[in-house]
């Protein structure tokens, strides 16, 4: 009897092993099928089911998440309680900034102008009246050599009249009669003016004035008083109006009554904004193309950045230098410009891997567990790639794609 209630009791005992290790198969069995299909949200990583469903935050179809079969398992404690504005647990693709040289294209915008290291003045030698004037509206063209106007004054007609007194009652003085001579020259007349003023042996009543420069005249006389203004075409109805300088009008000794701008000599002015001020160096190559007649483009290189900033637009101005006896493009013309501008060795990252927060720029540092939001300083963006200046080391590695990690119901906090 005894012995028959120990049979019973060892085939029981076996019947609930072989059960139990059945079920705990069966449970392994379920956990591997369960860790071989996972669901997630995208913009919410933390949240994970084990079948097809929508985010309870957003309301996104979950992803299928792929973990190759094998159990996720590094995931602490600490980590899953960390706050989702400052740390976020993910298994996303992770890159690392890159040290490189770039060549750099920037776009510019920009106008034609007269080169004004080419500007010449025509002023009056002596106080008078005009008498005669042979120019008669803005930026008429003229050339070297051409009257422009004559111009009576009592200090030459007194000069010529000691010169005449000297050669008729004392010709035998040479040192008085070149001394009269020279004052008269001096004064603004020309030898061809003098030596028939002496042939004739009569003063000239007025003398002419020529032009010593080609180019487009510009009046710088406004009703007898200095105008500063240095022919900027700000008013087009200005290009074709009848000069203000009339003839009987009087100017004074040393006044300046006519500029002149040579438009075969121009500089191209182009404007540089903010982003990209660092890049443009004196000596950086330009391609420039008039947008008025676009087959002339050219290229040249900048000669001079202007170190202040124009009053009316703000920006960085360079300016280049050409020659336009050839080109023959018009004053004024719009252009659009390629600045090639190299960098040094410097660090770039991805675009899609920062994160603007407005004032502050941030990335997903690569942590034990997850991934941690580290504030960055960033300097120029170059096509896809943006210049980090400082916060990232070569060896930390970062989100690829920072948007992914961006809590939409939270706001990103950084520690400095």
């Amino acid at each position: 009897m005894i012995k028959r209630f120990f049979i019973l009791l060892t085939m029981s005992v076996f019947i609930v092993a072989v059960g139990c290790k059945g079920k705990r198969n069966t449970h392994e069995n379920h956990n591997a099928e369960v860790v071989k299909e996972l669901y997630a949200c995208p913009m919410h990583p933390e949240i994970i089911r084990d079948k097809p469903g929508t985010c309870p935050i957003c309301g996104m179809d979950l992803v299928k998440k792929e973990t190759g079969s094998k159990k996720v398992d590094n995931v602490e404690l600490e980590s899953l309680l960390k706050p989702t504005d400052e740390f976020v647990v993910s298994s996303i693709p992770v890159t690392t900034i890159e040290q490189r040289g770039e060549q750099i294209e920037v776009e510019a915008l920009g106008n034609v102008a007269y080169d004004t290291r080419q500007v010449g003045s025509i002023s009056a030698r002596v106080s008078g009246r005009i008498e005669k004037l042979y120019v008669r509206y803005r930026y008429q063209k003229i050339i070297r050599g051409q009257r422009i106007f004559d111009i009576y004054s009592p200090e030459l007609l007194t000069a010529q009249q000691n010169l005449l007194f000297l050669l008729k009652n004392d010709p035998e003085n040479i040192t008085f009669i070149e001394a009269a001579k020279e004052k008269l020259l001096l004064l603004g007349m020309s030898n061809e003016q003098l030596q028939q003023v002496i042939k004739s042996d009569k003063p000239s009543l007025s003398i002419a004035v020529f032009s010593n420069y080609t180019g487009h005249i510009h009046e710088t006389v406004n009703g007898g008083n200095m105008n500063t203004q240095t022919g900027a075409m700000k008013d087009i109805s200005l290009i074709t109006e009848e000069l203000s300088l009339k003839e009987g009008m009087y100017v004074q000794k040393g006044q300046s009554v006519f500029t002149v701008f040579n438009p075969d000599r121009a500089w191209v002015i182009l404007n540089i904004y903010g982003d990209n001020q660092s890049l443009v160096k004196v000596g950086n190559t330009v391609r420039v193309i008039p947008e008025t007649v676009p087959g002339k483009d050219f290229r040249a290189t900048i000669d001079f950045i202007e170190p202040f900033y124009r009053k009316e637009n703000k920006t960085l101005t360079a300016r280049i230098y050409f020659n336009n006896s050839a080109l023959k493009i018009p004053i004024g013309s719009q252009v659009r410009a390629t600045v090639f501008g190299n960098t040094k060795e410097v660090y770039w990252l991805p675009k899609e891997a920062m994160l603007s927060l407005g004032i502050d720029k941030v990335v997903f540092r690569k942590t034990d567990g997850g991934f941690k939001a580290v504030k960055i300083n960033t300097g120029i963006t170059h096509e896809k790639h943006i210049q980090v200046l400082s916060g990232l080391a070569t060896t930390d590695s970062v989100a690829t794609n920072a948007q992914f990690l961006m809590d939409s119901e939270s706001f990103i906090k950084v520690k400095n």
